[in-house]
Formats: C-alpha cells, structure tokens, sequence
C-alpha cells in the first residue's frame, strides 16, 4: 500500500478522509482548548527545534534552508520517525500544524522528509 500523507492546519473541520491525525507543533495552537481539537496524537518531540523555528521565522526566503536543517533535526528522531512511517504505512496520516503559511511550515517539510525516507525503503530501524 502506497503511503498517503495529508498536510492541514489544525484550525480547519476535520474530515472523514483525514485517517490518523497527529499535530507536529511544539506548542499547543492559540485559541484551542484540547476538548475542541480532533488529534489522535500530538507529538511536539517531531517538531523544529525553538532556535530553528525562530531563525525561520515563515520567512519564504529560508524554505530550502529551513528544511535541510529541520531534516538533520529529524534524523536524530528516529524512533519517532518510525512511528509516523508506520501509520503512514496503515492508511492516510494527516500532519495537523497551526501556522498561518500553508505551504511554508513544519508540516510541509515533514511530510516531504516521509515521503521521501518512505520511497526509499527507509524508516524501519
């Protein structure tokens, strides 16, 4: 089964093709209550670390920057990285984030860190 991995901001109605949804933001998104959000699993851990996030700051102009730090962060994760490829592997696995950039953000560059450790076998160990 080919993986299927979604990207959607936490603040938007979930739907019945979302699958498994796990929030990747460090910090708890603004305005939410926990009851109030639909997340099977929050895993802050796979989030950017605060410096990176701060260097980043959705600045489009550090993307290609951004991510190739982030993905050296999550080569460092590796557990929590063959957990996500596993559900991924499952069924559809949908990254829930909280930035207003829809194409700039965490969610983005993992789920491209995913598919890209999925097609090449990866993600096991």
């Amino acid at each position: 089964m080919e993986a299927r991995i979604r990207v959607k901001r936490v603040y938007d109605e979930p739907s019945g093709d979302d699958g498994f949804r796990v929030l990747v933001d460090r910090l708890w998104p603004r305005g939410m209550k926990k009851g109030d959000v639909r997340v099977d699993l929050w895993l802050p851990d796979v989030a950017p670390s605060t410096a990176l996030r701060k260097w980043f700051s959705h600045d489009p102009s550090k993307w290609e920057e951004f991510k190739r730090r982030y993905f050296v962060e999550l080569d460092e994760k590796k557990e929590v990285i063959k957990r996500l490829v596993e559900i991924a592997r499952e069924g559809t696995l949908t990254l829930l984030f909280s930035a207003r950039d829809v194409e700039h953000n965490q969610a983005v560059a993992l789920r491209d860190y995913l598919l890209s450790l999925i097609s090449k076998g990866g993600g096991e160990n």
